[in-house]
């Protein structure tokens, strides 16, 4: 698989402890949306038990001009040493990889389930329907804590002016501790809450993506439910 050296554009915040970090796309670098890279430090200043790579999913679109990744801040040397990065820093990115791309067939609804830096994958693919015209019809469960810890709401929300067949579900499971309104669903996301926006449950293709106790309990749910054919990527040791 090709390896690129790709230099730091900027970066910011786009949840409560989530950032994203835009990189200068390669030359002639293409992928499938819903794809991934492996990401390493190079000659970073300092190190620990966790290592110097990490693998995350390609967060931008393919029509987009940046390289984007985004992800959970947590207290290590690999993400210490991404979050000080400047404009013009090198990190060394390999890849595509991944099968966890939208599959072909558009009479069949897409259904993705997410929570949290899950839905990386999700907004590639989404981002780019509306420039392939996709005909699939595509609903977005998207669980979070609160409305302030979900990464691209607004624009992922915003994608029913521009998807003519398109189904937003937000939920939110602790939003009494939330600054901001919410009128969207509360709760988790469970088997009543598919099937009053799905329906018929036994024709869509299913992608899961998230940390692995949430993949683990929606894939149960889904099999439980008669789901033929459900397609998983867990994100583990973020």
């Amino acid at each position: 698989m090709a390896t690129y050296e790709v230099p730091l554009i900027g970066s910011k915040e786009v949840a409560v402890g989530t950032m994203a970090f835009f990189f200068e796309k390669p030359a002639g670098f293409s992928f499938k949306p819903g794809q991934f890279m492996r990401f390493s430090l190079i000659d970073p200043p300092e190190t620990d038990a966790e290592g110097d790579a990490r693998t995350f999913s390609i967060a931008s679109a393919p029509y987009e001009d940046e390289l984007m990744i985004a992800t959970r801040m947590r207290d290590t040397a690999f993400k210490r040493v991404l979050k000080s990065m400047v404009p013009g820093d090198r990190i060394v990115a390999r890849g595509p990889y991944g099968s966890l791309t939208l599959h072909e067939d558009p009479s069949r609804p897409a259904v993705f389930l997410t929570g949290g830096i899950g839905i990386t994958p999700f907004r590639s693919i989404l981002l780019q329907a509306p420039r392939d015209q996709l005909a699939h019809h595509v609903f977005l469960f998207y669980s979070n804590r609160r409305p302030e810890d979900a990464a691209f709401l607004e624009e992922l929300s915003g994608l029913r002016g521009r998807l003519s067949r398109f189904t937003f579900v937000g939920a939110m499971t602790d939003v009494a501790r939330s600054n901001r309104n919410w009128d969207g669903t509360t709760g988790r996301i469970d088997l009543d809450v598919l099937k009053d926006n799905i329906g018929d449950l036994s024709v869509p293709v299913y992608y899961v993506a998230g940390p692995p106790g949430m993949v683990e309990g929606m894939t149960k749910t889904l099999s439980a439910a008669g789901a033929p054919d459900i397609r998983v990527e867990r994100f583990a040791g973020y």
